[in-house]
């Protein structure tokens, strides 16, 4: 294992000159893996910008990997490997990250149904690869000031301002993760259960930078709804006056989140643990991506093998996606902020 992050490792020093924190481009469409590999070696400098991560040759990306690029259901879009494991490598020559594994996200692909699988774990080491579902940010809907919301499907907007619910794509590195006790709830045997919550903080870099003011990160899709307090004294989570949260357990896997990557719980305990030490996570699109995209969208150009990379369920669902800049959007959300609560709220009581 360690051998072959060292190997990674000066790969990638012999190509860190080359690489920064922004990347874009023009993404090839689907074909077939012949044409693909062939086009690929002649169109890789149409994917990436002068400005972007320096791109991997096909020769470079395993034949095992090689396999699982394309898309259809299961499979990760060449640019989205493309970055992925750009980023990968310019962190593991930095030193900042140790991971034999980096993770993806197409947050062009639909939520659901066979393309609904869009978050990618990529371990080279032992050769896995593994696709699974996830959530893209909800957005909002400020009745009578602007209407930035997704559907449960596919995302439309993406954008970085604070109190946005939205996705932002770019590069992440994985930090510290932290597990709450959120409550109890009746599971399927209708016995008493403990909801413990594990999030995992994103830091970000460019337009992600304000990741952890956003708190954004990973995290399993339940959540309790319609809480309310139960007396519990004997509970090692009961407030001074003997109380604890009951509510009932929503899984809204393959749903909407605040902006977080969000998975099902059995994902959430297989990724989780290999985040002890940090790792990459790239999300597809960035705000470079978008913007072409609309354009391509709004002069009705089809989006061809030339064209900047979108899924085609999606885009024919949305038409035209958006970025909302916080710069723009944040000074908005501002004006329609909630007051704070104060700052000692009494703590719950309850009824024996």
């Amino acid at each position: 294992m360690g051998k072959v992050v060292r190997s990674i490792s000066s790969m990638a020093a012999r190509r860190s000159s080359g690489l920064n924190g922004s990347c874009g481009g023009d993404p090839l469409r689907s074909g077939s893996p012949f044409l693909w590999r062939f086009a690929l070696g002649v169109t890789i400098a149409a994917w990436l910008s002068a400005g972007a991560f320096a791109a991997e040759r096909p020769s470079e990306i395993p034949g095992w990997l090689m396999s699982h690029v394309g898309d259809g259901a299961g499979q990760i879009a060449p640019v989205v490997l493309q970055r992925a494991r750009a980023l990968y490598l310019r962190k593991v020559a930095a030193g900042v990250v140790k991971n034999p594994c980096y993770f993806a996200m197409d947050a062009t692909r639909p939520s659901e149904a066979g393309l609904g699988k869009r978050f990618y774990e990529i371990c080279e080491a032992d050769r896995s690869f593994r696709a699974m579902p996830a959530g893209h940010g909800s957005g909002r809907n400020i009745k009578g000031a602007v209407n930035f919301a997704n559907g449960k499907e596919c995302a439309k907007n993406f954008g970085n301002a604070l109190d946005s619910n939205l996705t932002t794509g770019g590069a992440y590195v994985t930090a510290e993760t932290k597990t709450s006790f959120k409550g109890y709830f009746r599971n399927g045997a209708k016995q008493e259960a403990i909801l413990l919550r594990s999030f995992v903080q994103f830091d970000g870099e460019g337009e992600t930078a304000n990741a952890r003011e956003r708190a954004i990160g990973g995290h399993p899709a339940v959540v309790l709804k319609a809480v309310h307090y139960r007396s519990m004294a004997r509970s090692p989570y009961a407030n001074v006056n003997g109380c604890v949260p009951v509510g009932t357990l929503v899984d809204y896997a393959s749903g909407r989140s605040n902006g977080c990557t969000s998975w099902s719980r059995s994902d959430a305990e297989r990724i989780i643990p290999k985040l002890k030490e940090p790792t990459t996570v790239y999300i597809y699109p960035e705000s470079q991506d978008i913007k072409a995209v609309a354009q391509a969208v709004s002069a009705r150009r089809s989006l061809s093998s030339s064209s900047p990379y979108w899924n085609a369920f999606c885009s024919r669902q949305i038409g035209a996606p958006k970025f909302w800049a916080r710069e723009a959007l944040e000074p908005i959300l501002a004006r329609y902020r909630p007051a704070p609560e104060p700052a000692a709220s009494p703590v719950p009581t309850c009824k024996p």
